[in-house]
């Protein structure tokens, strides 16, 4: 991947994050929401930030467990972390293709195609989808009408992926009609190879669990919104965390379905005007509050994604010849079929 464009395109979203920073400081009132932010109990700074960082963790497990599931050994799991972390740091990118980052890694470092590890970006993306519904469906029964329709996107969405991607009949009929396009053709062996990997993945059993992982994983998220929120001396009752429950994974959910860089922009308005029609909080507080929260989890993980990726790039390639070549003779291989 080329590491010019990477950054221009790093740069461009962290000027539009800016923007929205910008923004929701003037909706809140810059002066006001100031005051709210210093007055915010910062002794919970660490313990939101060490929540946060157990998201990233949870999340890097089913990336691992995904690498083996297609068929990818002897990864280091240090090695496989920094990957991880470092497509994390990419997450602003525009439509999360920095994301892909983590596959060029994989194969510099392993050897691994990319074809092969492709597919795992969707099923992450799938089965985080999947979690944050089920965490925002107790807003679903308060809130009906107006979440339903995501609900519905999201479901359909999931099945018809999960359908096509294991029915292996349609899935080679769509490979061998590609195959006979003019350009695509030449990438049918790829193709394939893909096409495999995500029959892999999407096996119901992965499914369910790789969901659950990441209902504890966005759960944690849930927990830092709340703490913020009673760091901001918002009401820390049952009803304000059932509400933030709702809020941050419908938010975020939203955001994710535009594809928009990190969700800026989406994510922000999402939450600040939930929180101000919801929680009844005032317009510089629910800034405030969206302020700290996007901090503490996406521009804390690109910080977080930056140097794990600066860390893998003094290093050069960690993997010994060795581990290359099994890598290798493992890709040649294919997938367990």
């Amino acid at each position: 991947m080329n590491s010019t464009r990477l950054r221009r395109r790093l740069l461009i979203s962290t000027v539009f994050g800016i923007v929205v920073f910008a923004a929701l400081l003037a909706y809140g009132d810059v002066r006001k929401v100031g005051a709210s932010v210093g007055e915010f109990r910062w002794e919970l700074a660490p313990i939101i930030l060490g929540i946060a960082l157990g998201n990233y963790v949870l999340r890097f497990v089913k990336w691992h467990y995904y690498l083996r599931k297609v068929g990818v050994r002897g990864v280091a799991i240090g090695d496989s972390f920094l990957i991880y972390m470092s497509g994390l740091g990419m997450t602003i990118t525009p439509g999360k293709v920095g994301e892909w980052l983590k596959c060029y890694l994989l194969r510099d470092m392993h050897g691994t195609p990319v074809t092969r590890s492709t597919p795992i970006l969707l099923a992450e993306r799938l089965t985080d989808a999947l979690a944050l519904m089920v965490l925002a469906m107790i807003g679903v029964i308060a809130f009906e009408r107006q979440t339903w329709p995501i609900v519905a996107v999201v479901v359909l969405g999931s099945a018809v992926t999960v359908a096509i991607s294991r029915h292996r009949g349609l899935t080679r009929r769509l490979v061998a009609s590609a195959g006979r396009l003019p350009v695509i053709g030449r990438y049918t062996p790829q193709i394939d190879e893909m096409a495999e990997s995500n029959y892999l993945l999407m096996d119901p059993v992965g499914v369910i669990l790789m969901t659950l992982l990441s209902v504890v994983a966005w759960g944690t998220q849930v927990v830092a919104f709340y703490l913020v929120l009673i760091g901001l001396d918002v009401d820390a009752g049952a009803d304000t965390f059932a509400r933030a429950s709702f809020i941050l994974p419908i938010s975020t959910l939203a955001a994710a379905l535009l594809l928009l860089p990190g969700g800026l922009g989406a994510a922000e308005t999402g939450i600040t005007s939930l929180s101000v029609g919801l929680l009844d909080l005032g317009r510089s507080t629910a800034s405030a509050a969206t302020l700290i929260i996007r901090v503490s989890t996406l521009w804390f993980a690109v910080v977080l994604g930056l140097i794990a990726f600066a860390i893998l790039l003094r290093r050069g390639s960690p993997a010994t010849e060795e581990s290359r070549a099994e890598a290798r003779f493992v890709a040649s291989r294919g997938p367990a079929r």
